[in-house]
This record gives structure tokens, sequence and C-alpha cells, in this order.
């Protein structure tokens, strides 16, 4: 293990995370009573230029009407990119009239670590000018061959960030992939032609106590398709799935709770351990296959897990 270590900065449940237009009032408000465990309301890709400035408005009193923490929800707004000159407006009037009530902010099409602290410059000077007392974090999309090929510089600078989200969609339609579906698999690419991208940025994440977050898949009536992509994320160590449709939510949910019995297992392999090391074993034997202090570590991190979705739960039942 290297003398060098980057602990989580920050644990939060994050199985499915809604995607809200925030042109939308109605569908702002479901949200709220939504099973997802984060909502973000965006200010970017899904309103349209001319409805930019109300998108904004809805989501300050959204923020400050809505009682998202009693509903046991994180709440994150995305902003528009840095290239815009939406950008400096979204998060100067968003968090001067609702900072308080902000958990994260969302960064699109973060290219270089410059972006990140682009905007915490401005989350910064805010928090100190309103007296705020909590402090927001901030999230980088990666979705950009420049965001992918500093995704490592990105993760490893001091800074708010607490996650990064894999955008399936810009990041194919900048690399020239030969595909228009958002998410979905190209027959003919002999796999998962988004591996390679959403590995590098899990590891990313992982080596700098980051959450890495797989993106949109854009067909909802396609629930099968949905669950294998969620599936496949989760194979590589990946938190959580964007829903842009609530019906997406439950799947996400299932895909990214670990079961009943992993969580039986995973107490056995806790208490298997205990007693190899009262016997001075640094190993043991549980079901036939060998057990160490790695397993230990995923255990672990599947307890915690679980521990978590608990208190979610709870959380929404008062």
């Amino acid at each position: 293990m290297s003398f060098t270590l980057y602990p989580l900065k920050k644990q939060r449940l994050q199985r499915s995370e809604l995607a809200v237009p925030g042109s939308n009032p109605t569908m702002i408000e479901k949200a709220l009573t939504s099973a997802a465990d984060y909502v973000f309301l965006d200010c970017e890709d899904a309103v349209a230029p001319p409805d930019k400035e109300q998108a904004r408005k809805n989501i300050i009193q959204a923020l400050n009407d809505l009682d998202w923490q009693g509903a046991g929800k994180t709440v994150s707004v995305r902003i528009n990119g840095l290239d815009t000159h939406y950008c400096y407006r979204d998060v100067v009037d968003i968090l001067e009239q609702a900072g308080a009530k902000l958990d994260t902010i969302l960064i699109p099409k973060v290219g270089v670590a410059a972006d990140v602290y682009a905007i915490e410059a401005l989350i910064s000077q805010i928090e100190v000018a309103k007296g705020y007392t909590n402090k927001v974090a901030t999230e980088a999309l990666i979705e950009t061959p420049l965001g992918m090929a500093n995704v490592e510089s990105i993760a490893a600078a001091p800074s708010r960030l607490e996650a990064m989200h894999f955008g399936v969609a810009d990041y194919a339609a900048f690399n020239k992939a030969r595909t228009v579906v958002i998410g979905g698999l190209n027959p003919d690419y002999p796999g998962d032609q988004w591996h390679f991208a959403l590995s590098r940025m899990t590891v990313a994440c992982r080596a700098f106590g980051l959450r890495p977050i797989d993106g949109p898949f854009g067909d909802f009536s396609d629930p099968a398709g949905y669950t294998a992509g969620a599936k496949r994320a989760a194979a590589l160590g990946i938190e959580g799935k964007w829903a842009i449709h609530p019906s997406q939510i439950e799947l996400a949910n299932e895909v990214f709770s670990p079961t009943a019995k992993e969580v039986e297992r995973a107490e056995r392999i806790i208490a298997a351990l205990k007693e190899a090391e009262a016997q001075g074993k640094g190993a043991a034997s549980l079901d036939g296959k060998m057990i160490d202090a790695a397993s230990e570590k995923m255990a672990k991190n599947l307890i915690a897990t679980a521990g978590s979705i608990k208190a979610s739960a709870a959380a929404r039942a008062k």
C-alpha cells in the first residue's frame, strides 16, 4: 500500500440520480416525492435558450420552498457550461438566493482542472459574502475528449470536487462515434464501446477519493437495456446512474443496492476474519473459498452502502 492515500471526500447515497428540467415546475415537485436518492435540477441541456432565465428562477424557488433534506434527497444543480454567457449568472443567482439549501453544483463539459477552480472561486466568494455555514460541493461531468484526457489531473486537483459523472451523449458526439443512441450499445462493436471511458473515469475517482457515477440511457422504453448498462457500470465500481425518466429510478436503485444475501455474506466474512485473527491467522476459509484482508475491505464497502440505503429509507418514511 502506498503511503500516499486519498480517502473518500464525502459518502453520499447516489444509486439513482433524477435529471429534472428547471423549466418544468411540475416535474420538480414530483421529483421531491420520487424514490431517487439524488435530484439534479437542470439549467443546461434540458432547457431551451429562451427558457434559461425562467428555469433559473424556478430552481431558486424550488430550493427555497421544498424540503429536499426532509425528503431524504441530495439536491444538485447542473449549471450551463463555462463557454456560455449563462454560466456566471447561474452560479451567482442560485448561490446568492438559495445557496444555503443546495448540496452540490454539477459542472458540465469539464475539460481541465481550472474549469472546476473557476466555478469554485465564485462559490467561495458568495459563501463568505452571504455568511453561509454549509459548504456547497462540486461534481464534474466528463463528456468531452479533453475532459477524459485530463480526468486524472481534474480528480487530483485540490477542490470541493466530490464526484465525476460520465456524459455519454456529448462524449459520443465529440468523439464522432458512429451512434445516434444515448448510452446504448452499437451492434457493430464487439462489446461495450463505453467500457474504457467508464473504467478510466472510475479509476481516477477511486484514486483520489471521488464517487464515480454513470450518465444517461436515452431509451426509457427499454428497461432491459438500461438495467444491463447499469450492471456493467456497477461491475466496474460505479456507484449509481442517471435517470432521465421516473421509470428508470427503481431500476437504478435495484442494480446499485446490495441484496440481503450479499449483506449476510459480507457480515459472515467480517466474522470469519475476526475469528481467524484471534487464532493468529491472516486469512480464512468461508464456504470453500479463501478470504483475506481484501475480502474484508470489499465486505465493509458493501455493508456501508446497505447502511446508507437503510438511513435514506428511514428519512423518506418520516
